[in-house]
């Protein structure tokens, strides 16, 4: 007899679930049948889109321009607004040529590693990493490096291990900063001590700076092309709205690269979605055409949130959490839990942990399992601040016990 036939693609078949998306998918099923549940698993803000923002988006939808198709890589108009919003954010000049507008940041990520990835090659990946990476790597043929970095090392790794994980078949290096899932931030010193690494092994940077804005106490948003221009031709910035602007839903972001890979995902992205849907692209330029008013006060939010979680998780027996200097995340060690029982349940792992956490107290939390090596939880700070201390207070109790 003949095998049957593989139904799924191999390619297809091969890629993990969102597991941040899971525990939300999970979190929010159980609210809806009518169980208290506080899910710390979601990136994305609690915030409405600023009132500005939606207006032009009102406006857009009225016009019949926008129900037409327009140019697969971007409107001319976004491309522009991009290009002053990187002169004033991040202090260099681009051509606005060089952007591709895609749906979201996710598209984003996976055409930079499709744009210059081939079979074989490595690409250096810092761990915790966002668990989107290594699909998006796996999918462009290529093979994810891990180069992981502990709460010892604030989650920040350093040349000296990026050199230890390079090989002939490195190809580029994926830096994300601030970062998801840790909100660990590196420092001026420490990016241009990298960019430069880079430069001088012709390794590509796909660097992520999606959670520019969202900086906290000291931590300053440090882009790699300022400190190293020189890398301009062997690097893709990645970018968007939707943590900025508490535009998850909108769907744009884009990617800033050399002119060649900009033309190849560009083509890809012509067979793949065609454009960005436009009401969406024009809220996009009102957002960075705008103030960043809005902006700073959902920051102060997560400011006072990120003292209030990082405090009371400091408080439970045997976690260890370093303080995040970016982003809305905290990602706690919970390897000294490791090994002890909660309600009879032995904890071999922190996806263990997770799950008894969500089926005692009913606080949905993603296990580092998702991000890198077991041993962690990441918790969003992106909630409510009664919420945020009622959903740790429930993980303090059960941990008492």
């Amino acid at each position: 007899m003949t095998a049957p036939a593989r139904r799924v693609s191999a390619r297809l078949g091969a890629i993990a679930p969102s597991a941040t998306l899971a525990v939300d998918s999970k979190a929010k099923a159980l609210k809806a049948a009518g169980r208290p549940v506080i899910g710390f698993g979601a990136g994305e803000p609690d915030f409405p889109t600023p009132d500005y923002i939606v207006e032009a988006a009102v406006a857009a939808a009225r016009e019949p321009r926008n129900h037409r198709y327009t140019p697969a890589g971007g409107l001319p108009e976004l491309k522009a607004a991009v290009a002053a919003k990187t002169l004033r954010d991040s202090g260099y000049e681009i051509d606005p040529a060089s952007v591709l507008v895609t749906n979201g940041g996710k598209q984003a990520v996976f055409q930079a590693f499709a744009a210059i990835v081939d079979p074989g090659d490595e690409v250096l990946l810092p761990a915790p990493y966002w668990t989107t990476y290594p699909e998006a790597i796996a999918l462009a043929g290529g093979s994810a490096v891990e180069v992981f970095a502990g709460a010892d090392q604030d989650y920040l790794v350093t040349v000296e291990q990026l050199e230890a994980a390079r090989t002939e078949s490195t190809k580029a290096l994926l830096f994300c900063s601030p970062s998801n899932p840790t909100g660990a931030v590196y420092s001026a010193e420490q990016t241009k001590a990298i960019g430069e690494w880079a430069l001088e092994h012709g390794i590509w940077v796909i660097t992520d700076e999606i959670y520019e804005h969202l900086l906290y106490e000291d931590a300053v948003f440090s882009p790699i092309l300022k400190l190293v221009p020189e890398l301009a031709d062997q690097t893709i910035v990645l970018n968007g709205v939707a943590k900025t602007y508490a535009m998850t839903g909108w769907r744009v972001g884009w990617m800033v690269g050399p002119m060649d890979v900009i033309k190849a995902a560009s083509n890809f992205q012509s067979h793949l979605t065609s454009n960005v849907a436009n009401v969406s692209q024009r809220a996009a330029i009102a957002a960075l055409e705008g103030s960043l008013d809005a902006v700073h006060e959902m920051r102060t939010a997560f400011d006072r949130r990120r003292q209030t979680m990082v405090s009371m998780l400091r408080e439970i027996d045997g976690v260890v959490c370093p303080t995040p200097k970016g982003a809305f995340y905290a990602y706690p060690s919970v390897e000294g839990l490791i090994g002890r029982t909660v309600r009879g349940k032995e904890i071999t792992s922190s996806a263990d942990l997770a799950g008894v956490i969500l089926d005692e107290v009913e606080v949905a939390v993603v296990p580092g399992e998702a991000f890198g090596p077991s041993g962690f939880l990441r918790l969003s700070y992106a909630l409510g601040d009664e919420d945020l201390a009622e959903g740790v207070g429930r993980i303090q109790s059960l941990l008492a016990e």
